[in-house]
């Protein structure tokens, strides 16, 4: 008898894991027809020091959700160019929304703070290290995946 509560319980945990494993899996899958609604405006750079003695470069701007949808994730290709115009580096990242702004930039990913249909929201990209011969002109940012639900 106890071997059968036993395999009860594991069969119960098995399927409560199954469900949620496949539950998260259809939230994350890339819904590539609705690229074009989700749109990124508003560029602004800066730089900072790290504790390593390093830079560390933001990439902020505006995300707008002009479909119909609710956005539940945005991953976006960020390349930069060199002084001859030819691509130095080519960067995909998931986009971190702005939670808040003091005392400190904190940010979190969509999927923590989906994004309603028609809504519009400030986003930061963490980039640790940028290509020594970057040209110094703002990269070319696009969104390259889109979740919804």
């Amino acid at each position: 008898m106890a071997v059968g509560i036993a395999f009860g319980a594991v069969a119960v945990v098995v399927l409560v894991l199954l469900f949620t494993v496949g539950r998260r899996h259809a939230m994350t899958e890339m819904d590539s027809a609705y690229i074009a609604q989700v749109r990124l405006s508003d560029f602004a750079m800066s730089e900072s020091g790290n504790l390593a003695g390093g830079k560390v470069t933001y990439l902020d701007g505006k995300v707008t959700n002009a479909g119909g949808k609710t956005v539940v994730g945005i991953r976006v290709r960020v390349l930069f160019r060199n002084a001859a115009g030819q691509v130095s580096e080519n960067s995909t990242m998931p986009l971190n929304l702005i939670r808040m702004r003091e005392p400190y930039i904190d940010t979190v990913p969509v999927a923590e703070s989906p994004m309603k249909p028609g809504e519009t929201r400030e986003f930061r990209l963490i980039l640790d290290q940028v290509t020594p011969d970057w040209d110094g002109q703002y990269p070319q940012v696009t969104v390259d995946g889109v979740s919804t639900r």
